[in-house]
């Protein structure tokens, strides 16, 4: 009889455990089948067609909502671009537009930018430092059209510095175009918020694993196009063009505004300012200011960008001056010197955006940033180093971590340099100056 009793229990509180497994996956299922729809209506929003964003006016995208920034894109896609001044690549300028494009008044000051898909993640780091416009220029080719297509308008939707601030333009080649990502749901299934999205950036780069130029398909980055296409895309009247896995200082717009408002008219001419280039270890947080980063530079965890690679390319800069001249904790941003250009100098640099434009001719890896340096030269302008701004590369650049065809593309640009200069004769016939 005792034994019974215990049986009978026994059966209870398995038959109670079996059921609450089974409404454990029930609940599961349930969870499951309710997430599919949220992220399918999500997507639908987001790239199909505009039944749910009539619901959601003003929702995440903000400025008028999803709804409008769908159609902006699918004008933007239905152009089909222009092509280049070579014909061998298709250009979408202001695929996806910021919230900013629409001021009456444009900044004084906008940071240009290009990369390709793989390195976009860097968007996040640098708008942390650069909280003002900024126009970016990315190149895609093959299956990266679409990525990078639906990638930078989940951007302008999910993030709202990016959506205030950033311009994107997009770049493929000539018989390649960018479509509105709507047929391919699954493959973008999971884009929730900003962070999703970012992640998705770091997840498609760790899958390519390339090295700067190394694209696949022997495609050729034209980076020299890009930074046209990100200089063009901004309407301030000074332009910093940065590549994007580079940082400028802390508070540099505030900084640049305040000196340009207390300079005499015209009194800047043919001028462009100089902002010393560093590299620093990968571990170590990129400085926000000079007195931060020269303790940096005294122990040599920050150093001259391309200091292994190129020395001559940035040694004209004087950074021994530089770190040197005394510069107050609050003091205004000023010219420290005025330098003139020799060979091979390719500085970063705030420019008028009158400048000249970079020679499209130069791609891949060798003289295209020489190049354009060597104009401004021959051109009359002047090289004032600012007091105490500068940009910082994350990670130090070393021998190895280039591409197999590296030495070739710099022996080919070598040849095409001396054609270019030769160029610059005719272009300026009536200046002295020479490179």
């Amino acid at each position: 009889m005792h034994l019974s009793k215990k049986c009978s229990a026994f059966k209870v509180v398995l038959g109670a455990l079996l059921l609450v497994a089974l409404l454990q996956l029930l609940y599961l299922s349930f969870l499951s089948t309710f997430h599919g729809k949220q992220q399918r209506y999500r997507y639908s929003e987001l790239f199909g067609g505009s039944g749910g964003s009539n619901r959601r006016s003003g929702g995440a995208g903000g400025g008028g909502g999803e709804k409008s920034r769908k159609e902006r894109l699918r004008y933007s896609l239905s152009t089909g671009g222009i092509f280049d001044s070579s014909g061998q690549y298709r250009v979408y300028k202001n695929l996806v537009k910021s919230d900013a494009s629409g001021e009456p008044e444009p900044h004084l000051l906008a940071l240009a930018t290009h990369t390709t898909v793989n390195n976009l993640h860097h968007l996040d780091s640098l708008l942390e430092r650069w909280r003002n416009p900024l126009s970016v220029a990315v190149f895609a080719h093959g299956q990266d059209v679409k990525v990078a297509t639906a990638l930078l308008y989940a951007l302008g939707v999910f993030c709202p510095r990016v959506r205030a601030l950033v311009d994107f333009h997009l770049v493929c080649l000539s018989g390649e175009t960018a479509s509105f990502p709507e047929k391919d749901r699954e493959h973008f299934a999971g884009l929730e918020d900003c962070a999703s999205v970012f992640s998705r950036l770091e997840t498609h780069r760790d899958e390519r694993r390339k090295r700067n130029y190394d694209l696949s398909g022997n495609v050729s980055y034209p980076n020299n196009l890009l930074r046209n296409v990100a200089r063009g895309g901004t309407e301030s009247s000074y332009v910093l063009v940065l590549d994007m896995d580079m940082v400028p200082s802390a508070d540099l717009h505030q900084q640049f505004q305040d000196m340009v408002a207390s300079r005499k008219p015209g009194a800047a001419g043919a001028e462009v300012f100089v902002l010393p280039a560093f590299e620093i270890r990968h571990a170590r947080k990129i400085p926000a200011s000079k007195a931060e980063l020269v303790q940096l530079y005294q122990v040599g965890e920050v150093r001259p960008f391309y200091e292994e690679l190129c020395p001559r390319c940035q040694a004209p800069t004087d950074y021994a001056q530089w770190v040197n001249s005394f510069v107050r904790e609050a003091g205004p941003l000023e010219v420290a010197y005025t330098l003139g250009w020799v060979d091979p100098w390719e500085p970063f640099y705030i420019g008028p955006r009158t400048v000249p434009l970079y020679d499209e001719s130069f791609k891949q890896y060798g003289f295209n940033r020489i190049s354009q340096s060597c104009e401004l030269h021959v051109a009359g302008y002047r090289f004032s180093v600012l007091s105490s701004a500068f940009v910082v590369h994350r990670g130090f650049k070393v021998q190895g971590e280039f591409h197999a065809r590296k030495d070739e593309e710099n022996r080919r640009n070598r040849l095409l340099f001396r054609t270019f200069k030769e160029g610059l004769k005719a272009k300026y016939p009536s200046s002295e100056r020479r490179c």
